[in-house]
């Protein structure tokens, strides 16, 4: 597999570092995920639990090791010492200093280990004058302005259904680890990743980001339709809606022809682009007058064979039972020993010679203590005394 051969020490909880560690455990890496004792992630009490399993932890935390260990026990410390020194990539999401204070600055994690690859996934970076706040996935969406620009134009501004901030931040995380491992082949040196929710949200701000830098000017909502095309959005059927999206002149050709609607390269209100943003309404319903006399599956069939993006809204027992998801494998099973069988997404990175693969389930709360431990060189003894002293 892509990254087999190189070992990762998991610091993260909740999400947006579990997700970074997990796409890193999908491609290969070992992860020893290091979870407090008697307590862990608290994600494993989040969610749909069903015969004492988090579905939630459970799909976010697949192809690790759990380690548990009481960094508050210098004890503790030390083995976490033992673990960053052979290990190639260190990850945490702790607030910029947790670890520093912990002892492990950025002196001292090079000096455990100079080829080491350090991501530190934060809410707004490690510096600047909101480093030391906390952030979660909502306030990311608010603050970076994401919200700002989602959701209908008289509306109040609206976050995104799923945790976007956290999984933006996650990926980010493992890209940089990736890149930091490619440069560390070059150079044989080790360096530190930064990854934030605040600056993840803001890149997603995509042409809304430049027209502003371009104007000046803040966009508006626009609900469905795009901002700097038309016509683009969701329109009625007779049966029930479409997603329409030719957001180039050529598909909206193709839509005008698809549709049989040839006045509308006649009316000077939609010759270019511009004019047919400036006249949404007007084309929007002329166009939805049209749709409202087939199907949507019509619709759907139609546009789709002269090259025009559409498709309908679809919820997830749809999602998750479409012929084209299925053939992606898009959902994975993996058998959880005294919890059956559990469902989780699958792997959206597909490689032709060495794919991802479900290669072990999440584990239960320091279920591969004993056995990370020997393989650091602890004895049954030490492992034993350790247990006794509480550090794991």
């Amino acid at each position: 597999m892509p990254l087999s051969g190189l070992r990762v020490v998991d610091l993260t909880r909740i999400l947006a570092g579990p997700f970074c560690s997990m796409l890193l455990a999908d491609m290969g890496a070992e992860v020893i995920k290091i979870e407090t004792p008697g307590e862990g992630d608290p994600v494993r009490r989040q969610g749909v639990v069903r015969d004492g399993l988090s579905w939630y932890f459970a799909g976010f935390n697949r192809n690790k090791r759990s380690l548990t260990l009481n960094l508050r026990h210098p004890e503790g410390r030390a083995v976490l010492e033992k673990l960053i020194a052979n290990s190639d990539v260190l990850v945490e999401n702790f607030r910029p200093g947790v670890l520093a204070a912990m002892g492990f600055d950025a002196a001292r994690l090079a000096a455990l280990n100079p080829a080491l690859v350090y991501c530190n996934i934060t809410g707004f970076g490690s510096s600047g004058p909101y480093r030391d706040r906390p952030s979660f996935d909502f306030v990311a969406q608010a603050i970076s302005g994401f919200m700002s620009v989602t959701g209908e134009p008289d509306g109040a501004a609206m976050r995104a259904g799923p945790p976007i901030a956290d999984l933006v931040a996650g990926l980010y995380g493992a890209l940089g680890i990736c890149a930091a491992l490619v440069r560390r082949g070059r150079t044989g040196h080790g360096e530190t990743v930064d990854a934030s929710l605040n600056n993840g949200m803001i890149s997603m701000l995509g042409f809304l980001a430049a027209n502003y830098l371009a104007t000046g000017e803040p966009p508006a909502r626009t609900g469905n339709d795009h901002a700097i095309v038309a016509p683009y959005g969701l329109f009625r059927t007779k049966d029930g809606a479409v997603a329409v999206a030719p957001s180039q002149e050529q598909s909206y050709q193709r839509l005008v022809d698809a549709l049989g609607m040839p006045e509308l390269r006649d009316d000077p209100r939609f010759h270019t682009n511009d004019l047919r943003v400036e006249n949404r309404r007007a084309i929007n319903a002329a166009i939805e007058e049209r749709l409202q006399s087939g199907t949507s599956g019509h619709w759907i069939e139609k546009l789709n064979a002269a090259g025009v993006p559409c498709d309908r809204v679809m919820i997830l027992r749809e999602v998750f039972a479409d012929p084209q998801v299925i053939d992606q494998e898009m959902v994975v099973s993996a058998d959880h020993p005294g919890h059956g069988e559990v469902r989780m997404l699958g792997f959206p990175i597909k490689f032709t010679e060495a794919p991802c693969r479900l290669h072990r389930p999440a584990p239960d709360l320091g279920a591969d203590s004993d056995a990370v431990l020997r393989e650091f060189g602890y004895s049954p003894d030490e492992i034993a005394r350790l247990r006794r002293a509480g550090v794991v």
